[in-house]
């Protein structure tokens, strides 16, 4: 019985840390426009190269990703020379951006 009570006591801290690290997973919200070198499918190979670098795994390889993308911060303005585009998944710091659907302003 004491033996029980330790080990739940043990595991309740590990309990607390899953549930935080469960609690910042999913997708972030959608960005706002972005401006993008190149928008391709996931299993493109330059696309597949940055994932690999960055430990992401997808379900989906058909899914449009942007690589080297940065946010369109004045509205209405077109100052992209690239593909516009909105993503799902804009948290890897502009290197590759997930989910992405091209937008014309």
């Amino acid at each position: 019985m004491v033996f029980a009570r330790a080990l739940i006591l043990a595991a309740l801290p590990l309990l607390a840390v899953a549930t935080a690290i469960q609690g910042r997973g999913g997708s972030p919200p959608a960005s706002g426009a972005e401006c993008c070198e190149t928008v391709e499918k996931a299993s493109d190979p330059s696309a597949t190269a940055v994932l690999g670098l960055l430990g992401i795994v997808l379900d989906d390889l058909n899914v449009l990703v942007g690589l080297n993308c940065s946010p369109i911060t004045v509205i209405g303005s077109s100052g992209c020379s690239d593909t516009t585009v909105t993503c799902t998944d804009n948290s890897h710091g502009g290197l590759i951006n997930i989910g992405c659907l091209p937008i014309t302003l």
